[in-house]
């Protein structure tokens, strides 16, 4: 048997159904091996793509997702794929063909030390050095990838090892990763919890992996207690729910800002507290109590000190703290008044009518039309932020979005690999044209497969985030950010085979949005928006709450003796 297809063969008894990737010299015996298995093939533009593809896939079937290149540059795009996977904690496992072992150093066609690259990225790396290992490092990497904090692993794969003969027995021995725990805390945490006058909850990315959030909704029915989310954590509970108050952090919601101001115990799930949830940190909670349950004990007291920890699995630990806090409700009804006051005054009606169409109005029909299964990818700028804040992930929707690294170009890929895991959703990309550009040879990919992703551009004409910051920040000098010539997305869809419309009119979007969900090819709804209107309420991570840019949010009106009144 050959190296390759032992590779084949250990992936299919681990479960791979579909790899993403391009062929190159260095990994072409692997492919000449999948293409007699029963394994599907995607078959993408670039190989940052079927890294994000990978991305894609994995948080939404929670499996590891494959993405497969070659050496050299093949290997160096997929940098960044496995970066956003490392930084958003997501279990993609990276193949990457190599130059042969006896090449190896001579700077070889195609050689880069694939190996050393990916060391800051991934949580584990190896590099096969003989055909009989192989079944023992997928074994690895596949464990590494979903134990503890998933993350991504990569795994160099020089072409001789694949290419030539085993001479002697597998190397079988099977592998498990078990994370530590330390549970020492939970009855100082459950003694804070009980004596909190003003409780709240704060979940992020972590909440989503480990499926916990109808048992963060419990507690804090438990707890009275409202809960907050960051980006990352977007879609770990259902927004529909009334203790539901939305994203916090650079462009959260004001009644979220005004819970974590307010409470004076925070129990904080599987969050990293990154500058973009926490603003200035010295100013964060500095007179609340914090207990902060993570899976990796590494994140605790990293960004905020003087916490509680607990490390563990969350959705298990929630369980524990579920059985063994008090039912307090009663005595924290003033809390809850006024937190119902907050969440219903910040319940604004943002379906703008006006013209040129508003970013608010897709958001909104977005979230009225969309239904409660469909998953949404995002890319990354203004649009992000708009549908962070205002759109609704309520019953099983799910939320997709690169937080960590914040990479352009990450929503039509990882939109394609979410429909690949779950076909029978409906899966829309909302990207920006400047995100879109980045990736939407992709595009051609979900035509030539069949994957019927609905894709929503909105098009400014310009990188919207930076020419907010630049008008803001810069002395509105806007400088490379507007886009001078386009193409007509439109038209580009239909010359890759989809189908697309094109939305000027706020009385448009319904059609376009009913156009994108029926269709059964790749569709793109290119929505032609006001380049002036930027994404606010804004807090600068420097500027602290009192330096909050709000446009057209009705709290700039409400002065402080009113924010004291809410609710009572």
């Amino acid at each position: 048997m050959r190296g390759a297809k032992l590779l084949v063969n250990t992936l299919a008894e681990h479960g791979v159904r579909t790899i993403f990737g391009i062929p190159g010299g260095a990994n072409l015996a692997i492919y000449d091996e999948i293409g007699a298995s029963s394994i599907t093939h995607v078959l993408t533009r670039h190989e940052g793509g079927a890294a994000h593809m990978a991305d894609g896939y994995a948080r939404v079937s929670g499996r590891p997702g494959i993405c497969l290149g070659t050496s050299g540059p093949g290997a160096t795009n997929m940098i960044t794929g496995v970066a956003t996977a490392y930084l958003d904690s997501s279990p993609v496992v990276c193949l990457t063909g190599q130059v042969s072992t006896k090449m190896m150093g001579n700077d070889a066609f195609q050689e880069s030390n694939t190996f050393d690259m990916m060391i800051p990225v991934t949580k584990s790396n190896f590099k096969v050095r003989f055909p009989e290992e192989i079944p023992y490092l997928v074994g690895k990497a596949f464990a590494v990838a979903v134990s503890g904090r998933f993350g991504p692993v990569a795994i160099d794969i020089p072409s001789d090892t694949v290419a030539n003969e085993l001479s002697g027995e597998p190397h079988l021995s099977s592998t498990t990763v078990t994370a530590p725990s330390d549970l020492s805390n939970l009855q100082p945490a459950v003694s804070m919890l009980n004596a909190a006058q003003r409780p709240a909850i704060l979940v992020g990315g972590g909440a989503k992996w480990a499926r916990c959030g109808e048992a963060v909704l419990e507690l804090a029915e438990l707890l009275g207690a409202p809960v907050v989310s960051t980006v990352m954590g977007k879609g770990a509970v259902r927004e529909d729910h009334p203790l539901a108050m939305g994203t916090t952090g650079m462009h959260g919601r004001r009644s979220s800002a005004l819970v974590l101001d307010e409470a004076d115990v925070v129990l904080a799930i599987a969050t990293r507290f990154s500058d973009r949830t926490t603003g200035k940190t010295g100013e964060f909670l500095t007179k609340t109590g914090i207990i902060h349950v993570d899976i990796d004990n590494a994140e605790i007291g990293k960004n905020v000190k003087n916490i509680v920890g607990i490390t563990g699995n969350c959705g298990e630990i929630i369980e524990l703290l579920k059985n063994s806090v008090d039912r307090n409700t009663e005595r924290r009804t003033e809390w809850m008044t006024r937190i119902m006051a907050a969440r219903s005054f910040c319940q604004c009606d943002f379906d703008i009518n006006e013209s040129p169409l508003k970013p608010q109005k897709v958001i909104s029909q977005l979230s009225k039309m969309l239904p409660d299964d469909a998953i949404i990818t995002t890319d990354v700028g203004q649009h992000q932020m708009f549908a962070a804040h205002f759109f609704e992930v309520r019953g099983h929707r799910r939320f997709i979005t690169s937080g960590g690294l914040g990479t352009m170009g990450f929503g039509l890929p990882s939109a394609i690999g979410a429909k690949v895991a779950e076909p029978g959703a409906k899966v829309i990309c909302l990207t920006g044209d400047g995100g879109f550009q980045m990736t939407f040879g992709e595009f051609a990919t979900a035509v030539e497969n069949r994957i019927p992703v609905f894709v929503v551009v909105m098009n400014n004409a310009s990188l919207g985030m930076i020419r907010q910051f630049q008008k803001q920040f810069y002395g509105n000098h806007i400088f490379a950010a507007d886009y001078g010539r386009s193409p007509d997305f439109v038209k580009f869809a239909e010359s890759m085979g989809g189908e697309g419309v094109v939305v000027e009119k706020a009385g448009e979007v319904a059609e376009a949005i009913r156009r994108g969900l029926a269709s059964d090819v790749p569709f793109v709804a290119d929505m032609k928006l006001d380049i002036n209107e930027d994404c606010l309420p804004m807090t600068p991570p420097w500027a602290g709450r009192n330096g909050t840019i709000y446009g057209r949010c009705k709290w700039k009106d409400v002065n402080d003796g009113q924010i004291k009144n809410f609710g009572r």
